[in-house]
């Protein structure tokens, strides 16, 4: 049968398994919505304030759902504002198709209204993209967008379509299959006997978890293989959650802002096995001296990661699904007694004192006590995001939803929407500040529009806290416009959006919060903090352990 561009597109959605897409229709795109009118029945549409809290939003549904994440958006200033969305999808290896329109395919280049080469703008950020100029071709790069954005390592997919290919017709094929490559037997079994020896001459392993880990599901595997050659596990800020908190051997985030017994225990390493993580800047600190002479395992699916940052003495490019089964059946069984106590030993000097003071710290562990395993929690970027790796418990994978690689303020309150989104509209938590809150509040309307069942914890300690921190620590206390010191009353401001809001002071004032606060609508309670409460421990940019700072 034939359709037009744009029938073809949403037809191809919902063959593509998509219930739900974010955006913000215009002029270049009207044909698409009037498509998607047609096909409400099946295709639910979520209209944020702004593209950007499109992209954040499909961004989350992603992450929670495992499915890719639908955006469309129109040309010129629509498309420029999914950028930051993008690039942040990107750098986490997040599936989302970004679908934007564009001038009549003779107008392209020609400087028209709203006439902008977006896809030259975003091909650094972006698995793969597509200009679709000929409609024969349409629903093949559709679907085979699909399944770019969801094989091997995930990440973006961007198609623009002129309006002219929206209104062309072609005939449209129910039946199109598009298939990724057949995946080849795992056979890397040399490697994996290389591996096995390095484990087997260590006697202080540690295992380095990274958001490969919580793609693929593979915790289980990875906590198997911490018991079989007594080693502690650490986490990157994605791999968080990936293996449960309560594990007796898990020890937390490491890197920049990791815990202390995280960051040690690498630190005392002769044997680092690395699964799924890509060794960022800020999980290293001084990349020279990050491993020493300390031996390295890498595993990971994206070939490119391995030696990149890190050297590695064994590395392996594979699915830890395949990878993980074949160590586990390779490596024997080592106990490690000593390197085990002094692990238990590190733990207890991780305690936190202090437990009624409204710290951010135990604002954090209230609310984590408060909400069950399978609570989704958002964040957006600063100190809050830190306090919640630190001191948040997250059982299962998946539950935690923040800005890593790209670091992006104002990501959490979208994310947020389309987490609760992807998980039936269930109650979803957002821990945010002041400053992040500030960037895309807008996205409060979206929340109450839609009527999603979200939490909002706004820390407001009127500063942007991690650049403070950092000119507390490293710039003689030069608080150039860092200090925001705004007048806005947050409650008020959520009331009038038409969400529920409260203040809290005390620990007591939060508890009474959580218990009035509204389970099926937005709410925001705002938790006022010192302006000079800090991220510790911290290992300063490029630093190493030893830099390490404790204290305030």
């Amino acid at each position: 049968m034939k359709l037009t561009g744009a029938e073809i597109l949403v037809n191809e959605l919902i063959r593509q398994d998509v219930d739900t897409v974010f955006g913000y229709p215009g002029g270049y795109v009207i044909n698409i919505y009037d498509e998607l009118y047609k096909h409400t029945d099946k295709i639910a549409h979520i209209l944020t304030a702004h593209e950007q809290g499109a992209a954040h939003a499909a961004d989350g549904y992603a992450r929670v759902s495992g499915k890719a994440g639908v955006v469309i958006a129109t040309g010129g200033p629509g498309a420029t504002n999914l950028v930051t969305g993008i690039a942040n999808a990107y750098l986490d290896s997040v599936p989302v198709i970004f679908i934007t329109g564009n001038v009549a395919v003779p107008m392209l280049g020609q400087d028209s209204f709203q006439d902008i080469d977006i896809v030259g703008v975003t091909l650094p950020i972006v698995k793969h993209s597509y200009v679709v100029k000929d409609i024969s071709k349409l629903q093949r790069i559709i679907a085979e967008a699909f399944m770019i954005a969801t094989t091997d390592r995930k990440g973006p997919v961007h198609i623009d379509i002129p309006r002219s290919v929206q209104l062309e017709t072609f005939e449209y094929d129910p039946k199109l299959t598009v298939k990724p490559p057949d995946k080849a037997p795992f056979t890397d079994i040399k490697i994996i006997d290389e591996a096995a020896g390095l484990i087997e001459k260590s006697e202080r392993p540690y295992i380095y978890c990274g958001g490969g880990v919580s793609a693929t599901f593979t915790g289980n595997e990875v906590m198997l293989l911490s018991e079989k050659i007594g080693a502690p596990i650490g986490m990157s800020l994605m791999g968080i959650g990936s293996v449960p908190a309560s594990y007796e051997l898990n020890l937390g985030m490491s890197g920049m802002h990791g815990r202390y017994a995280s960051i040690s225990a690498k630190s005392e390493a002769d044997l680092i096995i690395a699964l799924g993580v890509r060794f960022s800047d800020r999980a290293t600190g001084n990349a020279e001296a990050y491993a020493g002479n300390t031996s390295v395992i890498h595993i990971d699916i994206d070939a490119a990661e391995l030696g990149k940052n890190i050297r590695a003495d064994v590395s392996l490019c594979a699915d830890l699904r395949d990878a993980l089964p074949a160590l586990l059946n390779t490596v024997r069984q080592k106990e490690n007694k000593q390197w085990l106590k002094q692990i238990m030993e590190l733990k207890k000097s991780d305690c936190d004192p202090n437990k009624n003071d409204f710290t951010p710290q135990n604002i954090v562990k209230t609310v984590s006590s408060f909400f069950d395993d399978d609570t989704i929690v958002a964040t957006d970027v600063g100190q809050h995001q830190m306090w919640v790796a630190q001191h948040y418990t997250f059982e299962k994978p998946r539950k935690l939803i923040s800005s890593g690689g790209l670091g992006a303020m104002g990501y959490g309150l979208g994310a947020a929407i389309g987490a609760s989104v992807a998980n039936g509209h269930r109650r979803t938590v957002l821990f945010t500040g002041d400053g992040s809150f500030g960037m895309n509040l807008a996205e409060l309307a979206t929340a109450v529009t839609q009527k999603i069942p979200l939490i909002i914890f706004l820390l407001n300690n009127s500063a942007l806290g991690m650049v403070r921190q950092l000119q507390t620590l490293f710039f003689d206390k030069r608080y150039s416009n860092s200090t925001l010191d705004r007048k806005t009353n947050f409650p008020a401001l959520a009331k009038a959006f038409g969400a529920e809001g409260f203040k809290a002071n005390s620990l007591d004032e939060l508890r009474h919060a959580l218990k009035k606060a509204s389970e099926d609508t937005p709410c925001l309670i705002e938790c006022k903090i010192n302006i000079d409460e800090k991220v510790l421990p911290m290992i300063p940019i490029g630093g190493t352990i030893k830099d390490i700072i404790l204290e305030k």
